[in-house]
């Protein structure tokens, strides 16, 4: 079978296409945050604003811990959100909390 020039560029620039759509759909799924109404925000205590925490509800929580200083959070301290693997890798914040935070070391 003899390709032509004409076939060979008019595959790549689908198959190029295809791969820059799906890497682009993949960075907003890895960029989706959580919802403080999602099953397991909700199971876990998590509030985007630390200071919003039920004190009543969750003991553990004390002033001071938030996400951005959890072993969990995989972003830097400065940065306003990155993925937590409590959350499937949704984006939490930096400023937040949830009943799994536990103080980096």
């Amino acid at each position: 079978m003899k390709t032509s020039r004409r076939t060979f560029l008019i595959t790549s620039v689908g198959v190029a296409s295809t791969f820059a759509l799906g890497s682009k759909a993949a960075f907003a799924a890895d960029a989706a945050k959580v919802a403080e109404s999602d099953p397991t925000a909700q199971a876990l205590g998590y509030k985007e604003d630390a200071s919003k925490v039920d004190k009543a509800k969750f003991a553990k929580y004390a002033a001071g811990q938030d996400c951005g200083n959890c072993q969990f959070y995989q972003g830097k301290p400065t940065d306003a959100y990155a993925p937590c693997p409590m959350f499937s890798n949704k984006q939490v914040a930096s400023k937040g909390w949830c009943s799994a935070y536990v103080k980096k070391a």
